[in-house]
């Protein structure tokens, strides 16, 4: 089970504060998280939900419940590489529109960031579309840098065509 960072006051605009926590899926939030996926902003970023989402369809991911103010808000997840040579995590996630451009993904992200750094991680990734301007500015503030592109990179949620995705990557100190 994935260890989380505790919850902390985080200012998103204001005076106004918000909690924001991230613990591990629960399988009472997977109703919740349908339904935030299956929103239009979110939906055209990810494809059609599997059966067993969000609780048994990525084996090789560690999922994390994003909580704003106790309810759920979102999911981020991250992969690792285990290969000693080619050590690296890959980060993804997506938050309520009804929470977007508060800074709440850019703090899950640091969040994680923290947490795959204690894993002995140097090196993290994240490859957003390449047209998801908001999702690059969130991840930029987070500390990510783009790499570069990534033509044709992914299949449209619609199965239609193709979009480019861009590489971004946070390297750390690396490790001797």
């Amino acid at each position: 089970m994935a260890e989380a960072r505790p919850s902390a006051g985080f200012r998103v605009s204001g005076t106004n504060e918000a909690v924001l926590e991230l613990r591990p899926l629960d399988p009472g939030d997977a109703a919740e998280l349908r339904r935030i996926r299956a929103t239009p902003e979110v939906a055209c970023r990810w494809d059609e939900p599997e059966d067993e989402f969000p609780l048994h369809d990525d084996p090789d991911s560690v999922r994390l419940t994003i909580l704003v103010d106790g309810a759920v808000a979102g999911l981020i997840q991250y992969w690792e590489e285990p290969e000693p040579k080619y050590r690296h995590a890959a980060i993804d996630l997506f938050l309520d529109p009804a929470h977007h451009g508060r800074g709440l993904g850019t703090e899950a992200v640091r969040r994680v960031v923290d947490l795959l750094a204690r894993r002995g991680h140097h090196r993290l990734v994240i490859d957003p579309a390449a047209d998801n301007h908001a999702a690059i500015r969130a991840y930029e503030k987070a500390g990510f840098r783009p790499v570069g592109g990534m033509r044709a990179y992914e299949r449209d949620a619609d199965g239609r065509g193709w979009h480019d995705g861009l590489l971004m990557e946070l390297v750390l100190t690396p490790p001797r």
